[in-house]
């Protein structure tokens, strides 16, 4: 049985990194498909000090632990992770039961610039770092011009964009069967 969850680092209905992470699911082809919401709070010791996590935030770290895989894929801003993401993993990282440990990860990123999201990928990895995720070395997906870079029906117009993503989401269904 295959349950992926797609975490996609912007919150805009149409953005090209829920795009990419759609992509990513529909080349998979998970058994069961989560797509995270990480409209959250800000993280604030004193609010969970004082009243605990909040119920969205300890849904999110219940479906990584449920998740037999993870897409996460990430905007870049201002030359890093989105915060929209960065507060998901700090809020995450408080959770009881490590959700994240030993969990296959596969990271990709959509970015107006030429780089595609490298520096955004970049941070993402080092955030991740402390939560001993299984991360997939590979192929690099990085998706430059991010606007012009779907078609109509929100597929990937670029052939090479396409072979990438089919290379990590093999790479990561195979680590997922471990």
């Amino acid at each position: 049985m295959s349950h992926l969850l797609t975490i996609a680092g912007a919150l805009r209905q149409w953005s090209t990194n829920r795009l990419l992470a759609a992509e990513a699911a529909r080349l998979f082809a998970p058994e069961t498909l989560t797509v995270a919401d990480l409209r959250l709070p800000l993280y604030d010791g004193d609010l969970e000090d004082n009243q605990g996590f909040p119920p969205e935030v300890q849904a999110l770290a219940d479906q990584i632990a449920a998740a037999d895989a993870v897409v996460i894929s990430t905007p870049e801003y201002n030359k890093a992770l989105s915060g929209v993401l960065k507060n998901a993993l700090d809020w995450v990282s408080r959770t009881k039961g490590s959700p994240w440990r030993h969990k296959p990860v596969a990271i990709m990123s959509a970015a107006a610039g030429r780089s595609g999201g490298e520096r955004a990928q970049s941070s993402l990895r080092l955030a991740l770092a402390p939560f001993r995720v299984w991360l997939v070395p590979g192929p690099e997906v990085l998706v430059a011009d991010s606007s012009n870079a779907f078609d109509a029906d929100g597929g990937l117009a670029d052939a090479r964009y396409e072979k990438a993503l089919a290379e990590l989401m093999a790479a990561l269904r195979n680590a997922a069967g471990r």
